[in-house]
């Protein structure tokens, strides 16, 4: 997670990082020019050139001269410069860390660009400053985990870019949708983004290499390459110093920091976190400052120098809250939590888990509001529409009626009146089954919450306090993640996994790590693919306990996602003693264990495809080698439908 909330950042600094020196040769050379200058407009255009030179070095000095640019644009009516003004505003607050205003400033650029574009839509000039608008609000949206939104805007940037061919910007926004596509956890397609813009930027000698020198090294890195991470880190290094890019370089100083914590080497991974912190507080970051004490407090964690560790968590935590990075408070809250903890000291402990639990619940509630009011905007744009049709509907049939006359006219109320009969019916229809599908679902979540329930019970029984508190936390996740897609029909694909990731986890604990599992997703599944909730989960729990809690020894479960033949297909294969034998051991049972789940999901799928009319199937059947039962495998076949 903390990888994904570095490289983020890199969104941003693809658009910062020239030599200091000729920056402020440049800035000297634009103040003289401005002082002479007598054009009032042309001056404007000097206040916003001076304001984004000033952005790498000074984000204080952009925010000076872009105001004095607004103020006079505005007094000119002067739409272009008060874009450009608005838009140095936003650079200066997404580097002081502040996102909220650096989002209105780039949404009213956009606003004054599209409304520049109406008057003169192939003006190249407008196109590229509406460009930058979508790729900056793009970075913020990535910040704060709104990955679809993200992708939307940086898609659209690219799709002006590429009209006006502008080459650097497009290898730009290559790296930026790389970049969520790795915050998604989609390695392989960031990486085919990354080199993409790599390719490019190669080819025109784009300064911007080092930033995807870096994030291709990332990846590498996360996938366990780590000659070919070492390669393009000292690739970028070498870089980013040539530019002088502070920046930058502080954030590889972080990612040289945790590979040497790969190589089990702390005393370089200290040296280069240690140099992080000084470049980030050269440059008064006190977003990068939070991340480098952040990982030096957990590094002096790990080596038990409580001491040291103690006031680098609580710095990192002033700061985050300073800026209001909810990430970076919830792993500092975190950090602190466990240093605590380590002395002794429960009360405090517990305050800053409690705090650490909290967190992520904020960056749910925040997602959650913005959900809505997208739905709410969808709704009332859907129904402005809806009485305009009806509007324009109504004058046809009153001008059809004046000139047929009056048997037509009562043939055409007749039927008028039928078709909205059958309207109705079909509409009526569509509810009753959508409602049941809610019951249905409403059905699963108390047998699940149910199951679970169960087992804690068990564990503490069998495995005393302390196992069961480490149960109870994982559980306690898995809740908030279950009460989270309640609210949706349809929940993406990465969210399932990372609901069966919970649920697999606790029922390796409850039974003492008698089965390992993996869950795979190829590269045809889509990340805004959909599927409903708790859809999967009573196959695997089916698995365990009547597959491979019989069996002697330990076992496995693997669960698939693909894409054939237009069909979503979910596979949930286990090496357990197989349907036949299970069923005479539940037959034999004193008390047989009667599953409601799987009648429910068969029901579930019966109503998908009367709803959407397409075809939802399970197939159920045993393993054979040798003539020997070895598992059992479930495959569902199931339509492909979209999160919208």
């Amino acid at each position: 997670m903390k990888t994904v909330t570095k490289i983020v950042l890199y969104s941003f600094f693809l658009f910062t990082g020239q030599c200091v020196w000729s920056q402020q040769s440049a800035i000297d050379s634009l103040k003289r020019v401005y002082k002479v200058t007598k054009v009032d407009t042309v001056k404007v255009g000097l206040l916003n050139r001076i304001a984004s030179e000033f952005k790498e070095m000074n984000p204080d000095s952009t925010s000076f001269y872009a105001t004095k640019a607004l103020q006079v644009s505005v007094q000119l009516q002067y739409p272009f410069g008060k874009a450009n003004a608005t838009m140095n505003l936003g650079n200066a607050s997404i580097i002081l860390g502040n996102y909220k205003q650096a989002k209105n400033h780039f949404e009213a650029a956009k606003t004054t660009f599209i409304s520049l574009l109406q008057k003169d839509e192939e003006n190249k000039t407008f196109l590229y400053g509406l460009a930058r608008c979508y790729s900056s609000l793009g970075v913020i949206f990535s910040q704060e985990g709104n990955y679809f939104e993200s992708l939307d805007n940086y898609l659209n940037g690219l799709k002006l870019y590429q009209k006006i061919n502008h080459k650097g910007s497009i290898s730009k926004s290559y790296n930026n949708i790389g970049i969520v596509y790795k915050s998604r956890g989609n390695n392989a397609k960031a990486l085919e983004y990354f080199k993409k813009a790599l390719k490019i930027q190669e080819e025109i000698g784009e300064k911007t290499l080092a930033v995807t020198l870096t994030n291709i090294g990332v990846i590498y890195f996360e996938n366990n390459q780590l000659p070919q991470a070492f390669s393009y880190y000292t690739k970028a290094e070498k870089l980013f110093k040539s530019i002088s890019n502070t920046r930058g370089l502080a954030l590889l100083e972080n990612y040289w920091g945790d590979y040497y914590i790969r190589l089990q080497k702390q005393d370089q991974a200290e040296v280069h976190y240690n140099k992080a912190l000084e470049l980030y507080e050269s440059i008064q970051n006190k977003f990068g400052e939070s991340l480098a004490l952040y990982n030096l407090g957990n590094l002096y964690l790990g080596q038990k120098k409580y001491s040291e560790a103690m006031p680098l968590a609580t710095k990192s935590l002033q700061y985050a809250r300073a800026i209001g990075i909810l990430d970076q408070i919830y792993h500092s809250e975190q950090l602190l939590s466990a240093l605590y903890e380590a002395q002794n000291q429960p009360a405090l402990s517990l305050q800053h888990y409690k705090n650490y639990i909290i967190a992520p619940d904020s960056l749910n509630t925040m997602e959650s509001t913005k959900k809505f009011d997208r739905v709410e905007m969808d709704y009332e744009y859907q129904k402005k529409e809806a009485l305009f049709q009806e509007k324009n509907k109504r004058e046809r049939l009153l001008l059809i009626f004046a000139i047929v006359g009056s048997l037509l006219f009562i043939g055409l109320i007749f039927l008028f009146i039928n078709r909205q009969q059958v309207k109705r019916r079909l509409t009526l229809q569509k509810e009753v089954a959508e409602y049941e599908q809610k019951a249905l679902h409403l059905q699963m979540n108390p047998h699940f919450v149910f199951n679970c329930l169960g087992s804690i019970s068990s564990f503490i029984v069998q495995n005393g306090t302390d196992s069961a508190l480490k149960y109870l936390s994982k559980f306690s996740k898995l809740m908030r993640l279950t009460l989270e897609y309640s609210k949706d029909s349809l929940i993406p694909i990465d969210k399932e996994i990372e609901s069966l990731q919970n649920y697999l986890e606790l029922e390796q604990l409850r039974f003492h790590d008698k089965f390992d599992f993996r869950i795979t997703s190829s590269d045809n599944v889509e990340f805004n693919m959909g599927l409903p909730p708790l859809l999967i989960q009573p196959f695997v729990e089916n698995a365990i306990l009547h597959g491979l809690v019989p069996k002697e020894g330990n076992g496995s479960i693997h669960v698939a996602f693909d894409v054939e033949n237009n069909q979503l297909i979910c596979t949930i294969a286990d090496n357990g003693i197989g349907i036949t034998k299970s069923a005479a051991l539940r037959e034999h049972s004193m008390k047989a264990h009667k599953s409601m789940a799987l009648e429910i999901t068969k029901k579930r799928l019966e109503i998908m495809e009367a709803t959407i009319s397409k075809s939802a199937q399970i197939d159920i059947k045993e393993l054979e080698e040798n003539n020997e039962i070895v598992g059992t495998k479930v495959t569902l076949r199931l339509p492909i439908q979209y999160i919208q």
